[in-house]
């Protein structure tokens, strides 16, 4: 790995612990707008600053990222699919690795359908995906997704999801957190980043998910809807990055979180 690769790597995972809290934003592409997220600018721009790095499409960038922001960019480069459609494996490349050196990314991802109609086609988009990077010196973020098949995420089909994504030569991948985890960070050689998935029931439940997920060897989150669809989004991503990267318990990190949450209620009770 060459000196550019490396230093995009170390503006996402930070080094002095080797994690990183990316914000997801980039649900748009095939959701639409998302609760929360329908002005992608107006949700995300007070997160910013406590975020690592942004998971967001270019489209959402150029209309909604002030252009003097300094953190760092993963591009999310595939697409043509939508929840409206019938197979949400029916994905492959969208934005142009020149496109995505002229938007100063860090990193390029694209999603991956392992045992779906069209996972021929997304396995030979990330392969293509990684060349154009090496090229560039732009490394590559594979997602193990699962369509509208959420039963698929179990420990062996993710195992399975996360090694070929490393063989076909991602740099890091992001994937679910299930029962037995330990399996998949145990088979897949590069960093494993945890997705949020969903809106959880409560907020302790995702820092629940953070870090069990960390302490089975994760190298951080990218976290959208269980952060920005929080009642809390500010409180909620500091007690995930208390996680992250000071291996704060549960119970600390809660413990933050409703200190926070005084701050923007204003409601402390004096000592």
């Amino acid at each position: 790995m060459d000196w550019g690769m490396k230093n995009r790597l170390a503006h996402i995972f930070q080094p002095a612990s080797g994690n990183t809290v990316m914000l997801a934003a980039d649900h748009g592409y095939f959701l639409g707008a998302v609760s929360r997220l329908e002005h992608v600018g107006d949700t995300i721009t007070p997160l910013i600053p406590y975020a690592d790095a942004l998971m967001i499409t270019r489209g959402a960038i150029r209309t909604s990222i002030d252009p003097l922001n300094a953190k760092p960019i993963v591009l999310r480069v595939s697409g043509g699919n939508s929840i409206a459609g019938e197979d949400l494996s029916n994905e492959k490349i969208t934005t142009s690795i020149k496109d995505a050196v002229r938007l100063n990314v860090s990193a390029i991802a694209l999603s991956i359908y392992v045992g779906a109609k069209y996972e021929h086609q997304t396995l030979l988009g990330l392969s293509e995906l990684v060349n154009q990077g090496q090229e560039y010196g732009i490394p590559v973020l594979a997602v193990t997704a699962v369509g509208k098949e959420l039963e698929k995420r179990d420990a062996r089909f993710l195992s399975l999801s996360c090694r070929i994504a490393a063989e076909l030569g991602a740099h890091f991948v992001k994937t679910y957190y299930c029962e037995n985890f330990e399996k998949v960070i145990n088979t897949c050689p590069v960093p494993v980043v945890i997705a949020g998935g969903p809106k959880l029931k409560t907020d302790v439940d995702a820092l629940k998910l953070a870090h069990d997920a960390i302490g089975l060897g994760a190298k951080g989150v990218d976290m959208g809807r269980n952060i920005w669809q929080s009642k809390y989004p500010v409180p909620m991503i500091k007690a995930i990055k208390s996680i992250v990267h000071e291996k704060a318990s549960v119970k600390d990190a809660e413990e933050l979180f409703n200190e926070e949450k005084c701050k923007v209620d204003k409601a402390c009770e004096s000592n």
